[in-house]
C-alpha cells in the first residue's frame, strides 16, 4: 500500500507541515550521494537542516536517519545535465538499472538485488507503479521539473506497506514560490533528431503558491536490433502541477496532478517453428507501445497546539492505460488505484530526562486497486479485477542527548485476497560531532503481494495466471558508518547489508510455449557492501564516487539475472570564470551480469553480459543574468554494451541547448 509524506521546513527547530517550496534541500551532505548547490533565497524559508522527507511517517533531519539513504538534488541533476531519472539513479549505490531498447523502452530499477516490483516508487507522495505488473516503468520519467530524488534502501514495509520490500524511491517535483514568481524555459537539440523543450512557471502570494511544468522530448532513436536498420524512437509529453494554500494559520491544503503521454517504438523477438538463424533474437518490426499516465493527490494538514499535534488526511488516485502493438498481436491493460489515508503525529520533549524528544505517529490507510486486460483471449481474461487493502501503522521516534536517534514502526495489513501481514522496522543513528562520525543501522521486513498479471495472467496462450500464489516476504538489515575527514571536506559512507527473501515468485514454462508464475521453495539470499564518498577538493572542484558489491542468489545458489556483482560511479564538477562557467565528467561502471537467452519463447540458457563503462561530459556558460548555454556528450567513448540480452544500446551522442530564467 502507498504511504505518503509531506514536505517540511525546519524553522527555529520546529516542524511546519505542508507541501515544499522548491529548494528545501539545496546542498547538505547526507549518508550517501549528495552534491552541494546554491539556490536563490528570495521568497523562500530559512533552511537550517537537510531533511529526508521519506525517512519516516514524518520527515527527519538527515543526520538523524538510521536507514541507508541517498538524496540527489535538482541542482546536481541540472549541473550534470541528466535527462532521465533512471540515468541519475545509476550513480546511487545499491541500484541496478536495466533498459530494454531505445529511449522510452521498459526501464527497471532494482535495489540490493531485488526485483523491480519490490521497489515502491512515489512521485510527490503518490504511488505510481502499475497494479498489473506491480512495478514502475522508469522509461518515461524525465528530470525537467524534479526538485530532488530520495532513495531508501532496505525493507520499508512497516512504513510503506506492500511493494516496499527492498526500498523506496521518492521523486519530488518543484513547487511554487511565495510572494514572487519565476519562469524557466529550455530548448535542446541533439543526435538522432532529438528535440527537448520544457517550461516551468512558479509563483504565489503570501497565502498560496503553485507551480506548473510542461516537457516535450522527441527523438528518432536508434536501431535496437542486429537484424535491420529501422530506428526506434520515442515521444514523451509530461505535464505537472502543484499548489499549496494556507486556508487558515493552522490548516493547509495541497494538491498535485501529473499527466504523461508517450509513444515508444520497440522490436519483437523472433519465435518460430522450426528454428531459424534469428530464433530468439530481436528483429526489426513496426511494434510500439502507447502509454497514458495520470497521477494526482490532495491533502489537508491541520496543526494544533503550536504544532504539538499535527493531523494529515489525503486522497490519491492513479490511472494508467497501456497499449502494445506488436507485429502479430496486441496487448494492453487499464490500471487504477485509489488511496485514502489519515495520520496524526504527537511531538513533545522531556528535557529533564536525557534531553529527550519524542514523536509518536498513528495512521490508517485504505486502498483499492483494479486491473482490466484490454485484449483478453477469453471472457475470463476480460473481467475487471479488484482488490482492497487496509493498513494500520504506528511509529515512535526518540532522540537522546542530541546524538542518539532511535525509531521503530509496526504495521498490520488486512488483505482481501491474501493472508494478513505484520511487518516491522527499526533504525538507530549515533552522531559523534567531535570526530565527525555517524553510525547508522536498520532492520526490517517487507511483503510484496502477487501482481494482477501473476494472479490472473494475460494472453492465455502465453502467460497463465496462478491464483494460488503467496506473497513474497523479505527480511533485511544493514549497518554502516559515515565519516567526515579533512576538515569536513571529505565524507565517506560504508554500509554492509544482508537480505533474505522467502517465496520468491518466478516463471516456469509449460508445454505449448505458455508460461506461469510460481513460488520458489527455499530462501533467496542477498548481501553486499555500499560505499559512497563526496569531496570538496578545491573551492571550485567537487568530486563524488560510489561503489556496490552485490551477491544475489536464488535458493539453488544460481546468480540472479540483471544484477551486476560490481558496479559504481564517479564524477567531477569544476566551476570557473568567477562562477559563470562549469564543466563536468561523469562515469558509470556496470560489471558483468547474467541474463536469460530466449529461444522458442523459453529461456534455454543463461548468458553473461560483458561489463561496460559509460562516460558523459559537458559544460555550461552563463551568457548573462538570464540565459545559460550548455552542451554535453553522452557515452563519449562510443562504448558498445548490452543491458538486456539481445537489445542494442546507443553509442556516442551530442546535445546542445539554452536555458533561460526570468
Amino acid at each position: 500500500m502507498a504511504r505518503r509524506q509531506t514536505r517540511v521546513f525546519v524553522m527555529k527547530n520546529r516542524f511546519t507541515t505542508g507541501i515544499a517550496l522548491p529548494c528545501l534541500l539545496a546542498g547538505g551532505l547526507v549518508p550517501a550521494l549528495s552534491l552541494t548547490a546554491a539556490t536563490s533565497a528570495a521568497a523562500e524559508p530559512e533552511q537550517l537542516e537537510a531533511i529526508i522527507i521519506s525517512a519516516g511517517r514524518t520527515p527527519l533531519e538527515a543526520e538523524k536517519v538510521g536507514r541507508a539513504t541517498t538524496v540527489i538534488t535538482g541542482a546536481s541533476l541540472e549541473k550534470s545535465q541528466v535527462r532521465y531519472v533512471a540515468d541519475a539513479l545509476r550513480q546511487v549505490p545499491g541500484v541496478a538499472v536495466s533498459r530494454t531498447g531505445s529511449f522510452g523502452g521498459l526501464t527497471q530499477i532494482r535495489l540490493r538485488g531485488s526485483e523491480a516490483n519490490h521497489v515502491l516508487v512515489l512521485i510527490d507522495g503518490v504511488e505510481v507503479a502499475s497494479s498489473s505488473s506491480g512495478e514502475y516503468d522508469f522509461g518515461g520519467l524525465q528530470v525537467s521539473d524534479i526538485d530532488r530524488i530520495e532513495v531508501l534502501r532496505g525493507p520499508q514495509g512497516a512504513l510503506y506497506g506492500s511493494n516496499a520490500a527492498s526500498g523506496v524511491i521518492h521523486v519530488i517535483t518543484k513547487g511554487g514560490l511565495r510572494n514572487g514568481y519565476r519562469v524557466t524555459g529550455r530548448s535542446e537539440v541533439g543526435t538522432d533528431k532529438t528535440v527537448l523543450t520544457d517550461l516551468l512557471v512558479q509563483g504565489g502570494n503570501d497565502r498560496i503558491d503553485g507551480a506548473f511544468s510542461a516537457t516535450l522530448r522527441r527523438t528518432d532513436g536508434f536501431n535496437i536490433s542486429d537484424y535491420g536498420k529501422e530506428k526506434d524512437g520515442d515521444r514523451n509529453v509530461t505535464l505537472n502541477g502543484k499548489v499549496r494554500a494556507d486556508l487558515t494559520e493552522t490548516l493547509v491544503l495541497d494538491a498535485n496532478l501529473r499527466f504523461v503521454n508517450r509513444k515508444s517504438d520497440t522490436d519483437d523477438q523472433d519465435f518460430a517453428y522450426p528454428d531459424r538463424p534469428t530464433q530468439g533474437q530481436v528483429i526489426d518490426t513496426t511494434s510500439h507501445n502507447k502509454t497514458r499516465e495520470v497521477y494526482g493527490g490532495a491533502g489537508l494538514t491541520w496543526s494544533l497546539f503550536e504544532d504539538l499535534f499535527v493531523q494529515r488526511a489525503r486522497v490519491e488516485y492513479t490511472d494508467l492505460r497501456r497499449r502494445g502493438f506488436n507485429s502479430n498481436n496486441r496487448n494492453g491493460n487499464d490500471d487504477n488505484r485509489l488511496h485514502l489515508s489519515y495520520q496524526g503525529t504527537l511531538a513533545f520533549q522531556t528535557e529533564s530526562f536525557l534531553q529527550a524528544a519524542h514523536s509518536l505517529t498513528g495512521a490508517v490507510e485504505w486502498e483499492r486497486e483494479t486491473y482490466r486486460n484490454a485484449y483478453p483471449g477469453s471472457p475470463d481474461q476480460g473481467r475487471r479485477q479488484q482488490r482492497d487493502l487496509a493498513g494500520y501503522v504506528g511509529e515512535y521516534r526518540l532522540e537522546l542527548l542530541e546524538r542518539i536517534f532511535l525509531s521503530g514502526a509496526l504495521r498490520y495489513d488486512r488483505n482481501e485476497k491474501f493472508k494478513d501481514t505484520l511487518t516491522y522496522n527499526a533504525s538507530a543513528a549515533y552522531l559523534h560531532q567531535e570526530t565527525g562520525t555517524r553510525l547508522h543501522a536498520s532492520i526490517g521486513t517487507g511483503v510484496t503481494n502477487p501482481t494482477f498479471f501473476e494472479q490472473f495472467g494475460f494472453q492465455p496462450s502465453r502467460f497463465v495466471g496462478n491464483p494460488n500464489l503467496t506473497p513474497e516476504e523479505n527480511f533485511g538489515w544493514d549497518i554502516g558508518v559515515e565519516q567526515k575527514l579533512l576538515d569536513e571536506r571529505l565524507t565517506v559512507d560504508v554500509t554492509y547489508f544482508r537480505e533474505r527473501l522467502e517465496d520468491e515468485i518466478q516463471t516456469r514454462f509449460l508445454p505449448g510455449f505458455a508460461s506461469s508464475p510460481f513460488n520458489l521453495q527455499g530462501t533467496s539470499k542477498r548481501q553486499g557492501v555500499e560505499v559512497s564518498a563526496t569531496a570538496q577538493i578545491l573551492d571550485s572542484l567537487t568530486a563524488r564516487a560510489s561503489y556496490t558489491y552485490l551477491d544475489a542468489r536464488e535458493p539453488n545458489g544460481q546468480k540472479e539475472v540483471r544484477r551486476p556483482m560490481h558496479s559504481g560511479a564517479a564524477g567531477l564538477q569544476y566551476t570557473f570564470l568567477d562562477g559563470r562557467a562549469s564543466a563536468f565528467v561523469d562515469a558509470v561502471y556496470n560489471g558483468q551480469q547474467m541474463d536469460s537467452e530466449w529461444v522458442n519463447v523459453t529461456p534455454r540458457s543463461r548468458v553473461k553480459l560483458d561489463d561496460y563503462l559509460l562516460v558523459n561530459l559537458g559544460a555550461d556558460y552563463k551568457l548573462n543574468d538570464n540565459f545559460t548555454l550548455y552542451g554535453r556528450v553522452e557515452n563519449a567513448f562510443d562504448q558498445t554494451y548490452e543491458e538486456v540480452y539481445g537489445y542494442n544500446t546507443q553509442g556516442a551522442t551530442a546535445f546542445v541547448g539554452i536555458k533561460g530564467t526570468f
